[in-house]
């Protein structure tokens, strides 16, 4: 009878010992490939240090027993965890992609069109385009009490949060910005999921270009046999398409495998069943946005002209030439997650929109846009249009409803009031829940400070 006992036992140890090793196996390539992944774009992208990426970024959950090493020669980074390894290689044009299995030599055979860089200098231009800097004492009621509030959320986290930049932009100049220690003006910023937005842009260049018509169903070859096949670029680029998707950040949900485990994140999507009927329910998809974005890619048909459309059609044309928009292994932009930019680039994003779609006396994006961009989505109770979060349902009671905004992961933020013409970017790192940034306070004091 002990020998029965004693045995039952070993087998439900083993039993349990077999499934954590299973259940951790699958959550290695998270783990290691965050890690990896985003250590490789801070310091190969934003040049920032390593030891200052690990003490703060990297410095939670699992993450943080990660072993790292930096390959400065070869511009990769190697992330471990048990048994688990993932690399991440950074390509000029590209930024820094995850590898998977052993296609690193290809990866690297893959080079950004020439020439699609801008040839102009930043600093030897006056703002937008560059960073010559107007005069902005008379373009502010209390420009000593806005400073104060910049150095209060910056110097002092009076807001609850970790703000690394701020830049309040009125009537379409910079009238104050402010920075923690570690960065500066020239830093490139991880958006998160303020890339939403930009592709929104992209999808607006080619809608302005005659190529693309977000009404019609979306081209996927494997949608064509069922329901799918009712799937516009507009429910994409709303949150409505109706496939299954799961966007809670735990360890294994769909957000963090598509990042972090595939080569094809549009692939991975398009595999996703129907839960709900297109143009339905509306819930927040990472995978939507990615998969309008390889839709952009295959309606171009030229990746040399796709990978141009972002950087020329785009940054260059907003005065934002250094700013990089990530890729994934298969080359697809990161429609959904990363994008690099400056500080200033995101304040200047933000007029384009204050501006109707209109930037430096070009128009960029069809006339309309930002009104279909700012429209609520049913379903969503005013605080969702077509890849901007909107202030409809007054979550920030400080501002008016008529404010909209880009949000991304650990408190990144452009907030635009067209109303006061007015844009407020916040960027940082909040280790703890999204929400720890007072937003609505900050909101509240700069807009009293403007006017």
């Amino acid at each position: 009878m002990k020998k029965k006992l004693l045995y039952s036992i070993l087998i439900v140890l083993l039993a349990g010992i077999t499934g954590g090793a299973i259940y951790i196996n699958t959550l290695l390539p998270i783990i290691t490939g965050y890690a990896a992944k985003n250590l490789a774009s801070a310091v190969f992208i934003s040049h920032r240090n390593q030891a200052d990426v690990e003490a703060l970024d990297l410095n939670f959950s699992i993450i943080k027993y990660t072993s790292n090493k930096v390959d400065t020669i070869n511009k990769k980074v190697t992330s471990r965890f048990l048994w688990g390894k993932s690399t991440a290689v950074c390509r000029d044009g590209f930024g820094c992609t995850i590898v998977h299995g052993d296609d690193e030599e290809a990866l690297r055979r893959i080079v950004f069109p020439v020439n699609a860089n801008a040839v102009y200098n930043q600093d030897a231009n006056p703002w937008p385009m560059g960073n010559m800097m107007p005069d902005v004492k008379s373009n502010v009621d209390d420009l000593p009490g806005l400073q104060a509030i910049a150095d209060k959320l910056i110097e002092k986290d009076a807001y609850n949060g970790h703000a690394f930049a701020f830049v309040v932009l009125h009537k379409g100049i910079p009238v104050v910005e402010k920075y923690r220690r570690e960065f500066n003006e020239k830093t490139l910023f991880l958006s998160w999921s303020m890339a939403k937005s930009f592709t929104n842009t992209l999808a607006g260049i080619m809608v302005k270009e005659g190529k693309l018509d977000v009404n019609k169903p979306a081209d996927i070859p494997e949608w064509q046999n069922d329901e799918r096949k009712k799937i516009t670029i507009n429910n994409l680029l709303q949150m409505k398409s109706g496939l299954e998707w799961n966007e809670d950040y735990g360890s294994g949900s769909d957000v963090n495998l598509m990042l972090h485990r595939e080569s094809d994140f549009a692939a991975y999507v398009a595999g996703k069943s129907l839960e709900f009927a297109p143009g339905t329910d509306w819930y927040y998809s990472s995978g939507s946005t990615n998969i309008v974005s390889y839709l952009i890619r295959k309606k171009i048909n030229s990746d040399d002209a796709y990978y141009r459309l972002a950087k020329e059609q785009l940054f260059n044309r907003l005065g934002m030439p250094d700013a990089v928009f990530e890729v994934d292994a298969s080359g697809t932009l990161v429609g959904s997650s990363y994008i690099y930019a400056t500080a200033r680039d995101y304040a200047r994003y933000a007029m384009l929109y204050l501006q109707d779609g209109v930037f430096n006396g070009v128009r960029i994006l069809p006339e309309g846009w930002v009104k279909y961009t700012t429209t609520p989505v049913s379903g969503s109770d005013g605080a969702y249009g077509s890849s901007f979060w909107l202030n409809q349902n007054k979550e920030f009671s400080a501002a008016p409803a008529s404010m909209y905004y880009c949000k991304g992961h650990d408190g990144q933020r452009i907030f635009i009031l067209p109303d006061e013409q007015l844009a407020v970017v916040i960027l940082g790192y909040s280790p703890k829940p999204d929400n720890v940034m007072d937003f609505n306070r900050l909101l509240g004091d700069v807009i009293a400070a403007v006017d």
